[in-house]
């Protein structure tokens, strides 16, 4: 893996400042060439699999991440919260060959904030990386037509039951387990178990994921949950 290069350019500062994370050194000399003819845009730093990448961004702190979704080692869609929460301020755009919506729909979940597809990459990169600096969602809008298309989910999400949805409430609401138990009338025991089949079902662990979790499916909404 080549060292992280940075260029000079003679127009003042960046506005941009971008890793790359692909296995594939001409990938990404093509992604520098096509990110860096756009003027403020800077690559301050390469990495070929998962573990330098996330590297690269706590070293650099660059404002966005493109990340190849199918690197060797570390697999890079799980590893998206890692590099959330490891890297807060670095948005994350997926780049990558996988045109199935589900693949769309779990990196934007996980923390992602673009998608676009390597294709499409000459076009569309430039304009999802300037609207993940500035905090905005990019999505290939083939796939975006095509998620718009299907039926929304029936049930609750991940299906998670009715009792596993207050629980999971209130732990985004800041409450303990003990509190939760007085709560729900509950043991601590059965308490942590629910809160160990939410973890599972949602792949989330931490507080700050499982609360990010509740906001993103209005879980925290007055009545979002009755218990059973």
């Amino acid at each position: 893996m080549p060292g992280p290069e940075t260029s000079s350019k003679p127009d003042g500062p960046p506005s941009v400042r971008i890793a790359l994370a692909d296995d594939h050194v001409i990938v990404r000399s093509g992604l520098r060439h096509v990110l860096e003819a756009e003027p403020g845009f800077e690559v301050v730093a390469e990495a070929g699999d998962v573990e330098a990448a996330l590297r690269s961004v706590k070293a650099y702190k660059p404002d966005v991440l493109v990340l190849d979704l199918n690197m060797p080692g570390e697999p890079s869609l799980p590893a998206i919260p890692r590099i959330r929460e490891q890297a807060p301020d670095t948005a994350i755009v997926v780049l990558t060959m996988q045109q199935d919506p589900a693949f769309a729909r779990e990196a934007l979940r996980s923390g992602a904030i673009g998608y676009v597809l390597k294709e499409a990459a000459d076009d569309e990169l430039v304009q999802a990386v300037a609207l993940a600096k500035r905090g905005q969602t990019y999505l290939h809008p083939s796939l975006g037509a095509r998620i718009a298309a299907e039926p929304p989910p029936s049930g609750p999400p991940d299906d998670l039951t009715p009792r596993e949805i207050e629980v999971l409430r209130l732990i985004a609401l800041g409450h303990t387990n003990s509190e939760i138990g007085e709560q729900l009338y509950l043991s601590v025991r059965t308490v942590e178990s629910h809160r160990a089949h939410i973890q599972q079902k949602i792949r989330r662990s931490t507080r700050a994921e499982l609360v990010r979790y509740a906001l993103d499916h209005g879980l925290l909404d007055t009545g979002a949950a009755d218990g059973d």
